[in-house]
């Protein structure tokens, strides 16, 4: 596993997805709950950046067409997609947040 910087914990909003890069990947991270969720940001119907879309308690919908995925485990939730996203662990050092990708 790779491990990146990909931004400030004070700059995230809780109940907010923001786009971040990790590597050559593209990323929406959010927080929920006091807790930091990264998925790729790229829904599986579409190609549509699901890190301009609105999230609802532990679930984000691409603002193409609707598919709602889970942010805690990238699981396609409604249709139109039918495929999941990936999901990366996050972590938080001081105010630093890391996302790990495999190698």
């Amino acid at each position: 596993m790779a491990r990146f910087l990909v931004g400030n914990a004070s700059k995230v909003e809780e109940g907010k997805v923001i786009v971040v890069r990790a590597g050559d990947r593209r990323l929406a991270l959010s927080m929920v709950e006091g807790k930091y969720y990264a998925i790729d940001d790229v829904c599986t119907h579409d190609s549509g950046p699901l890190g301009e879309g609105v999230l609802c308690d532990y679930s984000v919908e691409c603002p193409r067409h609707g598919a709602r995925f889970d942010i805690r485990t990238g699981q396609a939730l409604s249709l139109p997609a039918t495929q999941g996203v990936s999901s990366y662990p996050v972590t938080i050092d001081g105010d630093d947040i890391y996302v790990e990708l495999p190698d």
